[in-house]
């Protein structure tokens, strides 16, 4: 067994001798160079998920409607945001790069050229979408057949409208984020999400229930405490680059002007990510859209389910993070071999955190999933049930959803984001939403063999990640 793992988990085995271009760390240094990144992601990404689990908590007090208010436009404002996740995808890449490569200026120019791109464009986006926020709701899935149908429709236009005013603030400081994860600086932008996050819960408590004297906004509450625990994020995110002694830093003196070669870099890495986001988006709307013909009390189940889905996709990301960084800042030092042998590490620790994640959520889905709705609500019994079914299935895919995530990340480090977006399109867009229309409105599944279904896609992404990581192609891309 020990030789096993050896040959398993150790850096001799993990890169074969004839693609060896010089020393190799030994195996604590090559898994420390990881987990010095990757933990600091994880748990900045984790605790984001915890916190936002405790605002789906908070709102589940007030009963199914509130909670499928704040969960209908979570998909259409993961679309608002894909613009953003493809720019700051990019971002990454390129300052990872050019770390790798020692051009510091190069990095900053980047990071000054992506901040202009953000807040220009998410002012666009802001405008048109608090224009078109009802009609993107009833595109959702809202409607008003019913007095519990038009509820949900009205406090989620109007919690969707006031996330979107904080959109350029949101922007501009995933871009700076994106940027400091570049350098391998994930414990300044875990401590700016954990403070930003905790801000957040603190302003729900006070203002969804209207506590200590605040006002009762309910769900519009949850909304406003999202807004200030951005501001609070973005104020932090420039203050870490504000430092003069920072390998990242941006001051007013500096030239904002827009080079053309460094825009051109980020259009190119982040276009091939927007194809990549805007697909996935798109598949994930779909989904969320036929799940919600399942009925209010089964779409309030199916949020629930998606936090644990989340806070487990926060691990995957978080060493999906690092395999981005330091696959990139070996290509720029080129070294392909090094680049190699840090993203099997990220896969190896997947495969290890995806099984340790898995058995609680098994075992303890009855109490976790209760925590989220109060028992003396009307269909709270219905909606619990079908959470904890559907629990055993989001256990189920930890192994596909770790693994696809760490692969992905490691070929976007490396600037192969066309093959991940072709794969994501083909996926998330055509797959799983296609699945989940079989299993609602041809073989009428309840919601667990509905995830079922529609999940299955994951196995697919997994084996043609896998295979693309397993040629040479990745090694040779150009940022």
């Amino acid at each position: 067994m020990r030789s096993f793992l050896r040959r398993l988990y150790s850096s001799d085995s993990l890169v074969r001798d004839h693609r060896r271009l010089g020393e190799l760390p030994d195996t604590r240094t090559a898994y420390n160079d990881v987990l010095r990144i990757a933990l600091p992601s994880i748990a900045e990404m984790v605790l984001m998920s915890l916190i936002g689990s405790a605002d789906t908590i908070m709102v589940g007090q007030l009963g199914k409607n509130a909670l499928a208010s704040v969960a209908l436009p979570g998909q259409p404002r993961m679309i608002m945001l894909s613009i953003f996740f493809a720019l700051n995808v990019g971002v990454t890449a390129i300052v990872a790069r050019r770390r790798g490569e020692e051009r510091r200026e190069a990095a900053n120019l980047t990071l000054r050229n992506a901040i202009v791109l953000a807040l220009g464009m998410s002012v666009v986006v802001m405008t048109t979408v608090i224009i078109l926020a009802e009609p993107l709701m009833r595109l959702a899935g809202g409607n008003t057949s019913t007095p519990d149908d038009a509820k949900v429709l009205k406090d989620a236009t109007t919690y969707y409208v006031i996330m979107a005013y904080a959109l350029p603030i949101n922007a501009v400081s995933m871009c700076i984020n994106a940027a400091l994860r570049g350098v391998g600086n994930t414990k300044i932008t875990m401590q700016v999400n954990i403070i930003s996050n905790l801000v957040n819960v603190c302003f729900n408590y006070l203002l969804i229930g209207g506590n200590f004297g605040f006002p009762r906004l309910e769900v519009a509450g949850a909304a406003i405490a999202s807004v200030i625990g951005m501001v609070f994020g973005a104020i932090l995110s420039f203050l870490a680059v504000l430092r003069g002694d920072a390998y990242l830093h941006v001051s007013l003196k500096d030239s904002w002007r827009i080079d053309g070669p460094t825009m051109r870099s980020i259009i190119k890495v982040g276009g091939n990510a927007m194809v990549e986001q805007l697909s996935m988006r798109f598949g994930f709307f779909m989904y969320s859209r036929i799940i919600y013909g399942l009925g209010v009390a089964l779409f309030a189940a199916h949020n629930i389910c998606m936090q644990f889905l989340n806070l487990s996709f926060s691990f995957a990301d978080g060493l999906g993070i690092a395999g981005t960084s330091l696959v990139g800042q070996n290509l720029g030092a080129k070294r392909p071999d090094r680049a190699l042998l840090y993203a099997k590490i990220t896969q190896r620790l997947a495969i290890v955190v995806s099984v340790m994640i898995a058995v609680p959520l098994a075992v303890f889905r009855v109490p976790l999933t209760s925590l989220f709705l109060d028992p003396a609500t009307p269909d709270a019994a219905t909606v619990l049930r079908n959470a904890a079914d559907t629990m055993l299935i989001v256990a189920l895919m930890q192994p596909f959803q770790m693994s696809a995530v760490v692969l992905s990340g490691s070929l976007r480090g490396a600037g192969d984001n066309l093959f991940v977006a072709s794969v994501m399109g083909v996926c998330v867009s055509i797959i799983r939403p296609l699945m989940a229309m079989l299993a609602v409105y041809v073989f009428k599944l309840d919601l667990a063999m509905t995830w079922l279904l529609s999940m299955s896609e994951m196995g697919i992404r997994v084996f043609l990640f896998y295979r693309r990581f397993e040629g040479d192609k990745w090694m040779f891309k150009r940022v």
